[in-house]
């Protein structure tokens, strides 16, 4: 299977934890990830909030470039996936594409409309199969309990995505059972982490967030994996100020979805960048024995 490789900001940055277990993960599955360095920003926050027709055109470009190599398209990162589909959706209006169509013109770009977009939890589930997933489990997550949180923009609007129920889901926690972890039902998987509003309204973000990872505690969870960097970001880079928010101490490590896939497989804590995380994962690998040292 090749795929185009579309990572997003945050996973060529701040986040490259996410790219290097997104990596491990797709060697070991055979997922051949066909890269392009001209794919731009997918706007999402900035670009679609001021010019909705600029950014319509901006992932028609990325999926144009797509298109020319015969790909489909991966992205590890919800809101890429969210802008990357809206793009796909909208295009279908005639007076957008007229538009969209009159801004890509000028550089020789055509998109007509043949790419899907999935995040790499559909492809795991869906392309790729459990049953693949299973055979390459060389770590099982034996006594793991782990509070899948999807956020926002991997369900919804589920009518249009058409894969996930947007209030009862199931994939992550299909994945993780396949990878030998104890998946943690909460109410709280399917809400929003805060980010949206982290740079508007800190204090409100950091309560979300807080409440959030309290649910997914109070239910037993041992740690959370997230599919969306941003995500990740609002649950562990600010869980500190998320715990001043609701006062009350979280400690709970957070992982993004392919570091424990990867960490199944038998990739070591060193090999996923886990000591880029702001919040110690010891305590959750200690339970899968895998030391944080090595």
């Amino acid at each position: 299977m090749k795929l185009a490789y579309y990572p997003g900001c945050v996973a060529q940055s701040s986040g490259k934890e996410l790219d290097l277990a997104t990596r491990y993960v797709c060697r070991a599955l055979s997922v051949e990830l066909a890269e392009f360095p001209n794919f731009s920003c997918c706007g999402s926050g900035f670009v679609d909030e001021a010019n909705e027709v600029l950014n319509i055109a901006l992932n028609a470009r990325n999926l144009a470039i797509a298109e020319r190599a015969g790909l489909n398209v991966l992205t590890i990162c919800s809101t890429c996936q969210g802008m990357l589909s809206l793009a796909n959706l909208r295009l279908k209006d005639p007076a957008v594409r007229s538009r969209v169509d009159g801004a890509l013109r000028p550089l020789g770009i055509e998109y007509r409309g043949s790419v899907v977009v999935k995040h790499l939890l559909q492809v795991l589930t869906q392309d790729v199969g459990l049953d693949a997933v299973r055979a390459k489990v060389r770590r099982p997550l034996a006594g793991l309990k782990v509070g899948a949180f999807y956020g926002c923009h991997l369900l919804r609007p589920a009518d249009e995505l058409a894969w996930e129920d947007g209030e009862e889901p199931h994939a992550f926690e299909d994945l993780l059972q396949a990878v030998g972890a104890s998946p943690v039902y909460y109410r709280g998987r399917v809400m929003c982490c805060g980010f949206p509003i982290q740079f508007v309204k800190a204090e409100t973000a950091s309560r979300v967030a807080g409440r959030q990872i309290l649910d997914a505690k109070a239910h037993g969870a041992d740690a959370m994996a997230t599919p969306c960097p941003l995500c990740h970001i609002s649950l562990d880079a600010y869980q500190n100020q998320a715990a001043k928010a609701v006062e009350a101490p979280l400690d709970m490590p957070v992982f993004h979805l392919p570091q424990v896939v990867a960490l199944a497989f038998g990739a070591t804590p060193q090999e996923l960048g886990l000591s880029r995380h702001l919040v110690p994962t010891d305590s959750a690998l200690a339970k899968i024995g895998a030391s944080a040292v090595a």
